[in-house]
């Protein structure tokens, strides 16, 4: 990272950024070319890893893009704030961002589902009890990536 100065290392510090922002776009490979998409996400941490999850239907290229190739980056970001000058070149932006890579996959045990399913409503909305209806659990594909590595930044 260019800017040291701007880097958050506390782990706890790190997870609140996460949990403040509302989109996270997924980084996959096509061939040569990336692949982004913003999606809706939800997450949890076992121990020190961070696992986020991501829904939706359970075709179409990011679906393929992710059965290719098990590796993939994210980026979100949140608190933006723009910081005007009189002079242009004194213009700043204040936000908070993540990124990183991990290793991707598809989950397709219900329980696991259901599970993936209960981290993102409780991300979204606080709330954990809900029920999900086994005809929507076994049409929706649940995506997960295991974070293998990761930093974030605040300015």
């Amino acid at each position: 990272m260019r800017r040291n100065d701007r880097e958050i290392i506390d782990f706890k510090k790190m997870i609140e950024i996460v949990n403040t922002c509302d989109c996270c776009r997924l980084g996959l490979t096509d061939n040569s070319a990336a692949y982004i998409v913003p999606l809706n996400f939800g997450y949890e941490v076992q121990g020190e890893t961070l696992i986020l999850y991501f829904h939706g239907a359970d075709e179409g290229k990011k679906i393929d893009l992710i059965r290719k190739n098990q590796i993939a980056s994210f980026e979100m970001d949140t608190k933006h704030e723009l910081i005007q000058s009189e002079i242009p070149c004194s213009y700043s932006y204040l936000y908070q961002s993540v990124m990183g890579v991990g290793t991707i996959g598809l989950i397709k045990n219900p329980d696991e589902k259901i599970h993936a399913l209960h981290q993102i409503m409780a991300h979204y909305s606080g709330k954990t009890a809900w029920i999900f209806p086994e005809k929507a659990t076994d049409k929706v594909c649940i995506i997960k990536l295991e974070v293998t590595s990761w930093s974030c930044k605040e300015h």
